[in-house]
């Protein structure tokens, strides 16, 4: 006849404990080991020896055992999994040191960057090892960007004066971002556009038919994200004079008008310097030179490129210019005005140090 077991010590349990107990035990987001040992546990705190609680509960009683013990000696601590040690390191510290300093500090006598397999070549470690250490300390050896400093000698003033726009807007005034998106071209593909289908991404010819150009202007309102926007067939400074007469129409007549523009040189004609002779209430503020990233209408001109014009199919400028309109007055219709964050002088301490990482590479 099979023992009942020898008595074991009472199992006591605090009201706080029981509570937990039974949460863990009920909830459904808890891992079914741990649910379980949750159980073993109110069942032992009922009384009665591990083989009477196996029984109840169709477990082995080494395991009720095991997670009785468990539970006298650390308590809730006691329920949940023990870290595993798991395989023994393979790659040393001085293994990880030396992929990062040859990543950074060479290349590879017949590449101008390092590939994960030209890498494993001469460090003698594996490609996942070599994806892994890169991964770890965010190196892109594949990767390349380009930049461009502005030789602009009011550089500085200017940044701090836009930005200055857009963190302290004056009173009584509105401030626009204005620009050209010139040259905007009605495309038509050589073959009809395939459809999105299951497994396939929409496909279209490389090659296209082109049907005219025209050009936009726009003027972003920083504070509401509405844009005052004209198409015109020329790019010059009359349309531009005539752009600024419909912002004038636009804007009520009580407000002053900060204007950001680029350096355009249809922006400086004498044409335009008499126009705001005339119109006291402008005031143009420049950005550097090759520094339209200050520019916030440019971030719109990305809206519309990315999610309008990219993709699109035109067989016709005058189409072009209807699906230009739609699309901003469906913008209209919900402005989302973009958010500046970065004062002036954090964009020219990070300008700081990227020019002395330029000064000390030597360049």
């Amino acid at each position: 006849m099979a023992s009942a077991g020898r008595p074991k010590t009472a199992l006591v349990l605090s009201d706080d404990e029981r509570d937990t107990l039974e949460r863990w035990s009920r909830r459904h987001t808890s891992a079914q080991a741990l649910a379980m040992r949750c159980r073993i546990v109110l069942a032992c705190c009922e009384g009665g020896t591990d083989v009477e609680v196996a029984e109840r509960l169709g477990l082995h009683r080494d395991t009720v055992g095991k997670w009785r013990r468990r539970f006298m000696q650390r308590r809730l601590d006691g329920l949940h999994d023990e870290p595993r040690p798991g395989a023994p390191r393979q790659i040393s510290d001085e293994d990880v040191e030396r992929v990062i300093v040859t990543t950074l500090e060479s290349q590879p006598a017949n590449a101008t960057h390092w590939s994960t397999r030209s890498m494993a070549a001469t460090t003698g470690m594996s490609q996942s090892a070599i994806s892994r250490i890169w991964r770890a300390f965010g190196l892109k050896p594949h990767q390349t960007e380009s930049f461009k400093l502005s030789p602009d000698p009011l550089f500085i003033d200017k940044v701090r004066d836009i930005v200055a726009l857009y963190l302290n807007p004056p009173e009584a005034a509105v401030v626009l971002c204005v620009d050209e998106k010139s040259q905007i071209q009605a495309l038509d593909r050589t073959a009809p556009v395939l459809p999105l289908m299951p497994g396939v991404p929409e496909r279209r010819t490389h090659d296209y038919v082109r049907h005219g150009v025209t050009n936009l202007y726009a003027a972003l309102d920083v504070a509401s994200g509405q844009v005052i926007a004209d198409l015109t067939a020329r790019h010059r400074a009359e349309e531009f004079r005539r752009f600024l007469n419909l912002i004038d129409r636009s804007v009520p007549q009580h407000l002053q008008v900060h204007v950001v523009v680029d350096n355009s040189s249809t922006h400086k004609t004498p044409t335009i310097q008499r126009w705001l002779t005339r119109h006291p209430r402008f005031s143009l503020h420049f950005t550097p030179t090759y520094s339209s990233w200050l520019n916030l209408v440019e971030r719109w001109f990305a809206e519309l490129t990315s999610k309008w014009l990219k993709r699109g199919t035109h067989r016709s400028t005058r189409e072009l210019i209807a699906a230009i309109r739609t699309w901003i007055e469906d913008w209209n219709d919900n402005p989302r005005p973009f958010v500046w964050h970065k004062t002036a002088d954090e964009i020219l301490d990070s300008l700081a140090a990227y020019c002395s990482r330029i000064s000390d590479s030597g360049h």
